[in-house]
This record gives structure tokens, sequence and C-alpha cells, in this order.
């Protein structure tokens, strides 16, 4: 079925379930099959060497499995797209499958902090060139970019800090040198930004945070052209980090209600954004649905929504943090997001943990800095929880 008719919250419930199953089953079944079997040799042959539909082994390809591919496919509006046990497994087999030796990468000093790992200290192990910008530095980027590079590897919203990227001006400086342009969509999410249609040839996410929605399932997923899937793929399928197929259904289980939560949640940030940012104890708050964000206009162009996380920073520094974070009572203090409950944290334990402080310092993250990911709890209940902590300080 041509879903790119129908709107994304029909999508997001019917993408990759339109086909019968077993017994009339009206949702998908967790396969849990290891391998699959046939009858005919020339038949096992031709799927074996994907040219006709159909599964093998569970590690390549998996009915449960390509349910949620389908789903985050058609949201982004992709030709193919593939799945890992992890949103670090997406990040780091994309970047190994593309790059090698010799080959140079152009990127951002702000990035998820696993990514930054992968920049820092694994990449150039070996011998990766790579090359980090001022995230909001265009100009900079561009002049990188130019000098010639294999990828341009982009995060907007950033985490923790909420810059935002011009996608479709990178994008198109990328395409001149013939850079293959991958971006991290996982704070967005495909309901507020669709960086395939901005210019992008490759979009990822981690799907254990908004797309599951339910911090009860670990998962990945890339989608871009069928070439560029390929390349990732095949790496993937060797290179093992497979999602399993009661993951796989866990998350497209979550993403059956996505555009409900991400509506909800982008209207209680914008709410609580501008309620924390003229709160006399809050030094800045980082979110691109406010007027004062320096992001604001790009991100107003080029999303329609402006997602469901938020960072601050509290007057006083790391020591108000401390006092300040187990004083709410509808957050959990969790190394996560995305959640259909509230989640908070400082980067030192939640997004940029794997880095020192001399690291982040250097990337631009202040120690007084608290990422929070609003739920979709009333917004009046969070705002008084947000209130009481404060009143505490």
């Amino acid at each position: 079925m041509d879903f790119s008719k129908y709107e994304k919250s029909t999508a997001s419930v019917w993408a990759g379930e339109t086909d019968p199953v077993p017994n009339g089953a009206v949702t998908t079944p967790i396969v849990k099959s290891v391998a699959f079997a046939y009858t005919d040799l020339d038949e096992w042959h031709e799927v074996a060497l994907g040219k006709a539909d159909g599964f093998i082994y569970s590690r390549n390809t998996n009915p449960t499995v390509h349910v949620l591919e389908e789903k985050i496919r058609i949201l982004e509006g992709a030709e193919a797209a593939t799945a890992f046990a992890t949103g670090m497994g997406a990040i780091s087999n994309t970047l190994f499958a593309l790059l090698g030796p010799g080959k140079r990468v152009v990127s951002l000093k702000d990035t998820y902090g696993g990514t930054s790992r992968l920049f820092l200290d694994f990449l150039p192990r070996y011998q990766v060139n790579v090359t980090l910008c001022d995230t909001t530095d265009f100009d900079q980027v561009e002049a990188e970019v130019a000098k010639g590079c294999d990828v341009l590897y982009l995060e907007t919203p950033t985490n923790p800090t909420l810059k935002v990227v011009d996608l479709a001006r990178l994008a198109a400086a990328a395409k001149k040198v013939g850079a293959v342009t991958v971006v991290d969509n996982t704070f967005a999410t495909p309901i507020n930004q669709n960086p395939l249609a901005l210019g992008a040839d490759l979009v990822l996410h981690s799907a254990t945070k908004f797309l599951g929605g339910h911090s009860d399932a670990m998962g990945g997923v890339l989608c871009g052209s069928k070439e560029l899937v390929s390349r990732v793929f095949q790496f993937r399928e060797i290179n093992g980090a497979s999602i399993q197929a009661d993951a796989a259904y866990m998350i497209a289980r979550g993403m059956k209600t996505l555009e409900l939560r991400i509506e909800r949640q982008n209207a209680s940030a914008l709410t609580i954004a501008r309620y924390l940012k003229v709160h006399p104890k809050v030094s800045d708050v980082f979110y691109p649905g406010l007027e004062t964000h320096p992001g604001h206009n790009i991100a107003k162009a080029q999303m329609s929504g402006f997602g469901g996380i938020m960072s601050f920073s509290l007057n006083g520094g790391y020591d108000q943090v401390r006092k300040f974070l187990p004083k709410l009572q509808f957050v959990h203090l969790a190394a996560s997001l995305g959640s259909v409950s509230t989640l908070a944290g400082p980067p030192r334990t939640t997004s940029h943990v794997e880095l020192t402080e001399e690291q982040r310092r250097h990337l631009g993250i202040p120690e007084s800095l608290i990422r929070y990911s609003v739920g979709i709890e009333n917004v009046n209940d969070l705002l008084a929880d947000l209130e009481q902590a404060l009143a505490s300080l």
C-alpha cells in the first residue's frame, strides 16, 4: 500500500501491517524463529541473494523486524530501512560502514556523548580523519566540507544543548563534494522533522527513545536510499548488531501512538520552557521553540514541532543541580529520554557520562545543565512539581 498519500498518524499504525497474518491476528506476531525453511532450493537461493522477498536467518532479516523497518521507512519518506539492536548500533555501524583508513568525516562539537566518543577516540584509531566544527558556525562547516570529506554527520536539535543545525544548507554543501550526509533525528522524530526531504542522504534514530516511547525496549533504525542502506546492512549483518524480534515488536507497537505522544510533548515542553525562562533561579533555558533561542528561525523553517526535550541551567552550578533533582516528584532521574514519563538528569550522568569533565567543557556543556525530557503527564502537574523543587533551593 502507498502510504505517501496518508497522514503520519495513519502510517504509524498501519505501515508494514497491511499484509494478512496467520489466523487473522490484528497485531503483528513476534516471530522468534532463528531460521526460515524452504522446500524449493531455487527460491531459497533467490531469497538468500536478496533477489526475492523472504527471510533466511534472523540475524539478517526477520518478519517482525521488517514491520518496524517499514514504519520508520514510510514516516521518513525513505526507499529502504534497516534496524539495529541499539541506537549506538545504528550510529557506529553506519559510520564504520561508510568510513575507513584515509577517509574524512566532518561533524559537530555538539553530538550525543557516545557519538562524540566515536569521533574523539575510536575512528582515529582506524586512521579516519575527524574534524569537529563549532555547531552553529555554518560557514566553518561549509569550509571544512569544501576541503573534501566522505561523510557529513549532523544532529539537530543537538543533545543535550538543543542547538539547531541548518540541514538544507549543509546537505547542499556536502552534495557539492560527493559526501554522504547522515542526520541523527532522534530528538525531533519523524513527526517533527524529515531530514531526507531537506537533502540528507541517511537519517537514523535511537528507537529506544521517542519511537518506542515507553522505556521498555532498545533499538536503532537507519533509513535512506536503497544503495546506502544496503551498504550499512551488509556491514550490520556480519557485525551482528541485529535487533531481536521482541524488541522490534515493542517499538513498533509504541510507534502506533507516536504522533499523539509527540503532539502532547511538543505542547508541554514549550509551556514549561516559557515558565523556566523567566524563573529567577534558572540562568538559561535551551529550547528551539522559544523565540529567544538562537536557532528558532531555522527550527521554525525545518521543523513542524519543536520536540519534547529541553535543557536548562540553574544558578549556583552543579551543587544546586544535586539539591534540585531529587526534589522532583514526577520525574525519573534516569539516563534516557523520549518516554511517556518525564526523565531528567545532568549530562555527566546521562548524555555525556562517557566523557570527562574536561571533554564536556571542551564541547561547551556546563556542569550546571539539566536535560529534561517531557513525558505525557498533565503539564500543570509538571509545572507545579518544578515550582516546588525550585522553591526548595
